[in-house]
């Protein structure tokens, strides 16, 4: 114990950066695990979809949306989100509804602002489309 205290002596920026880092980590996992919205992989997206008739919203831009996305996908980007503009997923606040994004964070915050306004199924895909172009999964490209 001694040592540790030596340590933190010697090396207070360090320390403070790692116990940042450990904080970080403790609050973002108790977030996570308090929030009810799951985190799912890609085979549980295909699952989903396939058995339950889920919506899979991406919420990345138009631009980035055109490039390739999941296919049947539903774009409503994150600013829309943010700004109420909610009209293209109105419908289906009892079905569960998968957001994806690139890597998975911002999809994790467009849930959490969508369950304030009252949608019941959440779901956010690990990885984003990142993670799904990775496993050679389809993906649609648009023209316009």
């Amino acid at each position: 114990m001694q040592e540790y205290i030596e340590f933190f002596k010697a090396n207070p920026m360090l320390s403070l950066a790692w116990v940042g880092l450990l904080v970080a980590v403790i609050v973002t996992t108790v977030k996570a695990a308090v929030s009810g919205i799951k985190n799912i992989g890609n085979q549980e997206l295909s699952i989903l979809v396939n058995r339950e008739n889920a919506k899979v919203v991406d919420v990345r831009s138009k631009e980035e949306f055109k490039k390739g996305h999941i296919v049947d996908a539903i774009n409503v980007p994150m600013a829309d989100i943010k700004n109420n503009q909610l009209s293209a997923v109105e419908k289906f606040k009892s079905t569960p509804i998968i957001l994806v994004c690139n890597t998975g964070m911002t999809s994790s915050q467009a849930a959490q602002l969508l369950a304030k306004q009252g949608f019941e199924n959440l779901l956010n895909l690990k990885g984003g489309m990142g993670d799904w172009q990775a496993a050679n999964l389809p993906v649609k490209k648009s023209k316009r």
